[in-house]
């Protein structure tokens, strides 16, 4: 069992080989697992202190100077406080900025309401040109990071510190869902760690069709649609408030070009509190007993 933060950790250290990439933290080197690239190349290190503005106009100079940043915090503290200069400074001049959060979700654990990002994606979602990362596991957060260092313009990974199995993947393009299984009865949309909660429902009813929507954005518009127009019937599952998210990004989609019923299963306008990643879950409505008793509601 380990974390998608680890998964990054892991390929930045690699990445490292690439004299123009740089890593920044805000004080949180080791929780956001940037801690070995920064023993190895401490020269393209940057330490911005408890300063998570400073540290994303530092990233932002870095990328206009032609260097590869990869800026981390945790997810409260990365969107969150440092909006305006992600807005202005990032966007703005689609600068080749890596955005990158841990400590996402519920599967944050017991840090607490505090420390739980829910409303990140929400709050960056409707910033232009911004490409927006979720991946389910350890490797495909090793798959992302590499991808999104290649990738011109600004990216922000989501990831998370709870520690889970593997996820059976293949293939990791950005832009690009990954159906995990086949079915022509419910199409169920989902993204990081949470699929694990979907994934153990996944023999129980028959027909259900699971799409690991790692990238909420761009959308892959193909591959949704086509599993809808066979189904018609969605349901989204995010570690997220239900607002703004991945949900948010589906029932947009399907409402122009197919539309349907849509449900999302997620956060519903609350801050949670301490316990395990699988307590919070089953607290909060985003278990697998929950998704199965919503597809079973739903037939």
């Amino acid at each position: 069992m380990r974390s998608t933060r680890e998964g990054y950790g892991a390929a930045l250290l690699k990445l490292g080989k690439n004299k123009n990439v740089v890593a920044l933290s805000a004080d949180l080197t080791g929780s956001t697992k940037a801690d070995a690239f920064a023993e190895k190349y401490p020269t393209r290190f940057f330490q911005s202190g408890v300063a998570e503005q400073n540290m994303l106009s530092m990233a932002t100079g870095l990328a206009l100077e032609g260097k590869i940043p990869f800026a981390s915090s945790f997810g409260v503290f990365v969107p969150m406080r440092c909006l305006d200069q992600i807005r202005i400074g990032v966007c703005y001049n689609l600068a080749n900025v890596k955005i990158v959060a841990t400590h996402c979700g519920l599967a944050t654990g017991e840090d607490g309401a505090t420390h739980q990002a829910l409303e990140d994606v929400a709050a960056l979602r409707a910033l232009p040109g911004i490409t927006i990362i979720e991946p389910c596991d350890y490797k495909q957060a090793m798959e992302a990071t590499k991808a999104a260092a290649k990738h011109k313009g600004p990216v922000y990974l989501r990831l998370h510190r709870g520690k889970f199995n593997d996820i059976k993947t293949f293939g990791f393009k950005i832009g690009k869902a990954q159906v995990l299984k086949t079915g022509n009865k419910v199409t169920i949309i989902s993204s990081g760690p949470i699929i694990n909660e979907v994934m153990k429902i996944a023999d129980s009813i028959k027909g259900v069709e699971i799409i690991n929507c790692h990238t909420i954005k761009p959308l892959d518009h193909e591959t949704i649609l086509k599993s809808v127009k066979k189904t018609k019937n969605v349901i989204v599952v995010q570690d997220h408030q239900k607002i703004g998210g991945l949900g948010s990004a589906v029932c947009e989609l399907l409402s122009q070009e197919n539309p349907v019923k849509v449900k999302v299963i997620g956060v519903n306008d609350k801050f949670a509190e301490s316990g395990s990643p699988e307590e919070l879950w089953k607290r909060y409505g985003l278990s697998s007993e929950a998704i199965l008793k919503e597809i079973k509601e739903r037939k």
